[in-house]
Formats: structure tokens, sequence, C-alpha cells
């Protein structure tokens, strides 16, 4: 099945209120991400799949985010076959991080994309 072209947005195009939802590991979460993104690592999306209709059920739309854009590729497919508004955050942590962006890490240490 062909879907089209995935949607997608710059991270200049991410609203400060947006629900970001950031699918990569623990240990990339934990050095830096985004303050009050929903982290569901892409190992355990589908178990925990609940937490993400639970935050979309207003229909928000989910800005779906990992280090470069991969993983979040295949998650912002997932969720729009399960008919949820995402698109896929171009560039991802690295890009969100280049363009200066606001990042929080964990235990107040000094964020880092890994």
């Amino acid at each position: 099945m062909n879907f089209g072209p995935l949607p997608s947005v710059d991270v200049a195009g991410i609203p400060a209120d947006a629900l970001v939802l950031d699918v990569r590991e623990d240990e990339e979460w934990a050095a830096g991400h985004v303050d009050g993104a929903l982290h569901v690592p892409m190992s355990e999306f589908v178990a925990r799949f609940g937490e993400v209709t639970e935050a979309v059920a207003d229909g928000r739309r989910a800005y779906v985010m990992c280090r470069v854009g991969g993983r979040s590729a295949q998650v912002t497919q997932y969720l729009l076959q399960q008919g949820i508004d995402a698109v896929n955050v171009d560039g991802g942590m690295l890009a969100w991080d280049g363009a200066g962006r606001p990042m929080v890490g964990d235990g107040g240490a000094a964020a880092t994309v890994l």
C-alpha cells in the first residue's frame, strides 16, 4: 500500500504548546529532551500505545521526534494508519538542538543530544 508522502514539519514549525512525542530510548531521553514532551520509546510503542491515544484524545496533533527522523517516521506512519493526526519532525532532536530550541536533561544535568 502506498500512503503518499509522510506529513512532516521543520522544528521551527512546531508550536510552543504542541504535543511532542519523543520515541527515542531511555538513555537518549535522559541526556536531553523537549520539556513537557511525552516519552514513549519506539521499542515499547505498541505496549504503551494507550498513553498516546490518551494524549491525543482531544484531537491534538502529535509531533513525532527521534534523534534524526528515521524512527519517528515509522511511528508517524503507524499513527496515521490508526487515524491519529501525526507529523514527523524533520531532523529530530539534532535539528531541535541546532535551532536553539529549549531542552532539559534529567536530574538538572546540561541537556545534550546522544
